[in-house]
């Protein structure tokens, strides 16, 4: 079924910052919490005019269907987010949503599902774990999360709240694994159950997937993947964002605000 993208006019609940890098902000948009999946995106303006003149996509952090409250976490990268990072409770924001195709549930609850995730990119996994673990029923095997130090870590405590396996990595060592999570990632293949291999969901950087697609190839492990990409319309139009993915013995061009932001890791050729 085709989700409806809607424009809507969504005042602020919350704004919060929950980290010193990272804000958590919670919209009033009973029309977009009514359709949103795990894996999909709003587009936001965030500015009070036009300027600047293109919406930023954010991820779908959480949703609340029976409240109509829509959740984001993001980080301040530049003019636009800096601008929202403004934006008070009691103010609207010009929120269009939600759009893209997001990541596929399992079936049943037979299989061990591992959620891996780099820095922000945390955000629309949380979604994730708890839709699986409302409709199908069961937790996640693991969830390892990433980040450059220990003050970076996001979620932690929210993720092993669900009854996940909660693993960190950071680049510095100050908490968990030292080194990319993709290392903890490899860590965990290594010792797991060969005679039941977990389903993989991925967030992060292209750099970041790029290794974990390599690592579950590697192990013929299923890998869905959230790509991000600089997304100028949102809605198919501009061809801002696409990336290769393989089409029969050749390859072809893909949308990543229209045919993704996630897709089968397999099918991407990652360069």
């Amino acid at each position: 079924m085709c989700t409806p993208a809607l424009n809507v006019k969504s005042p602020i609940i919350e704004h919060e910052e929950i980290a010193g890098h990272a804000r958590r902000l919670v919209l009033a948009a009973p029309e977009i919490a009514g359709f949103a999946e795990p894996g999909q995106f709003v587009h936001v303006l965030c500015g009070d005019s036009y300027d600047p003149l293109l919406r930023r996509p954010f991820s779908v952090h959480d949703v609340d269907r029976q409240s109509g409250r829509v959740r984001l976490l993001y980080e301040i990268r530049g003019r636009g987010t800096a601008l929202l990072a403004e934006k008070r409770s009691g103010e609207t924001l010009d929120v269009v949503g939600p759009l893209g195709k997001g990541f596929e549930l399992p079936k049943s609850p037979g299989r061990p599902l591992v959620l891996i995730g780099g820095g922000i990119a945390v955000a629309p996994l949380y979604f994730l774990a708890r839709r699986i673990a409302e409709t199908i029923g069961c937790e996640c095997a693991a969830f390892l999360i990433g980040a450059r130090t220990e003050s970076m870590l996001l979620y932690v405590e929210e993720f092993a709240r669900l009854g996940s396996d909660v693993r960190t990595a950071t680049d510095d060592g100050s908490a968990g694994y030292r080194g990319f999570v993709t290392g903890l990632l490899e860590q965990y293949i290594h010792a797991m159950d060969r005679a039941n291999p977990p389903l993989v969901y991925a967030c992060g950087p292209m750099q970041m997937l790029k290794a974990v697609a390599r690592i579950t190839k590697e192990h013929g492990l299923k890998c869905q993947v959230s790509t991000e990409a600089k997304m100028a319309c949102g809605v198919g139009a501009c061809m801002s964002c696409v990336i290769k993915v393989r089409d029969g013995d050749s390859w072809k061009y893909v949308r990543c605000c229209k045919e993704g932001p996630v897709f089968d890791a397999d099918d991407i050729i990652w360069e």
